[in-house]
């Protein structure tokens, strides 16, 4: 986080939950008062196709919700690797999805996290939770949000056919944390 502002791109493909994620970040920095924005972005085959969103978190207020030069990037597949890591800024943050990210990042002038947040979320009981294991990584890395602002958060945003994934969720988020502090 510089200073005050910290910018994020999520991308992954469609299905993969990252307008989810980015959603939940949003939801609970407002949580936390924190000013924010949240902008997603997806291909028009949505489920398969490309997705990204772009979350700003800031104690004072935001003048755009465009971001350039991202603090952070959090990478669910190879294809948003290769976009968008050209433009994570110089000593930011890459968190990347080994489990589907075979070729290594170009830069040296960045920080990696390599999680196999797909093969994690799998041995959980379902791979659609790879984006809870990064957003548990995330957290613990940078400490932008708290763990209990996320899980409260979690509660209030999932749609109400979908509360039964909850558990699973927090399991996820969890393995993600362990991931970095261990």
């Amino acid at each position: 986080m510089t200073g005050n502002l910290f910018q994020l791109i999520i991308a992954g493909f469609g299905g993969q939950g990252i307008l989810f994620a980015g959603k939940l970040l949003a939801h609970s920095a407002m949580l936390e008062d924190k000013h924010v924005t949240w902008f997603p972005s997806y291909g028009a085959e949505i489920r398969g196709g490309t997705a990204n969103c772009t979350v700003i978190i800031s104690d004072e207020m935001i003048g755009s919700p465009v971001v350039s030069r991202p603090d952070a990037l959090l990478i669910m597949n190879e294809a948003s690797m290769e976009k968008f890591e050209p433009r994570l800024k110089p000593r930011g943050l890459l968190i990347m999805n080994t489990s589907l990210i075979k070729n290594p990042p170009k830069r040296s002038d960045i920080e990696i996290l390599r999680i196999k947040a797909t093969d994690i979320a799998k041995e959980l009981g379902n791979s659609q939770a790879a984006n809870m294991v990064m957003l548990g990584a995330l957290i613990v890395k940078t400490g932008i949000l708290s763990r209990k602002t996320i899980f409260n958060s979690l509660r209030e945003i999932m749609p109400e056919h979908r509360k039964k994934a909850i558990p699973l969720n927090e399991k996820a988020f969890k393995k993600g944390t362990e991931e970095i502090e261990d």
